[in-house]
C-alpha cells in the first residue's frame, strides 16, 4: 500500500516567525503534537509540542519566542507514493513517529504517523517500527540539544 492512501491530508503549516503560544494554541485546535513549518512555499522545519516544553520553557523561553527558536531544522520526510513498509523501517530507523508526506515536486501533502498506519491494518509493521523508535536517544533526542 502506498503512503499516500494512509495520510491525513489536511495539515495545517507554522511559520518559524510565529511564536510558540500560537503554535501551541493551533496545536491544541486541532489535537496534534506535531505540526510542519513552513516559510516561503518551502519546508523549512517540524515542531512539536515537545519541542515547546524541553527546547522552549524548560530552556527559560517565554510563550512569545518564535518557532524559529525551539524548531527542528532538519526534516525527514517521505513519498506519497512510497510503500507503507519502506516508510515504517525509515521511521523506525530515524527514531520518529510522523513525518511529513511530500509528493514529487516536493510540496507538502500530508502527514504520517503510527497512529494512522495501525489504523490502515499495518499492525505487524507499526509494532517493529515502534520498537525503533523507542531505543533511547537517538538524532531526534532533547537531551543532545
Amino acid at each position: 500500500m502506498k503512503i499516500g492512501h494512509c495520510m491525513t491530508r489536511d495539515v495545517q503549516i507554522a511559520n518559524p516567525e510565529q511564536s510558540m503560544r500560537e503554535v501551541a494554541q493551533m496545536m491544541g485546535r486541532l489535537d496534534a503534537g506535531v505540526m510542519p513549518v513552513g516559510d516561503n512555499d518551502r519546508l523549512v522545519g517540524m515542531i512539536t509540542d515537545r519541542d515547546i516544553a524541553v527546547r522552549g520553557v524548560a530552556m527559560g523561553l517565554g510563550p512569545d519566542a518564535k518557532v524559529r527558536d525551539v524548531m527542528s531544522t532538519e526534516v525527514k520526510y517521505c513519498f506519497d507514493d512510497e510503500e507503507v513498509e519502506q516508510v515504517l523501517e525509515n521511521m523506525g530507523d530515524l527514531q520518529v513517529r510522523r513525518l511529513p508526506v511530500l509528493n514529487r515536486d516536493k510540496r507538502l501533502v500530508g502527514i504520517i504517523s503510527l497512529g494512522d498506519l495501525a489504523k490502515k491494518g499495518e499492525a505487524a509493521e507499526t509494532g517493529a517500527a515502534l520498537c525503533g523508535i523507542s531505543k533511547p536517544g537517538g538524532e531526534h533526542s532533547q537531551i543532545v540539544h
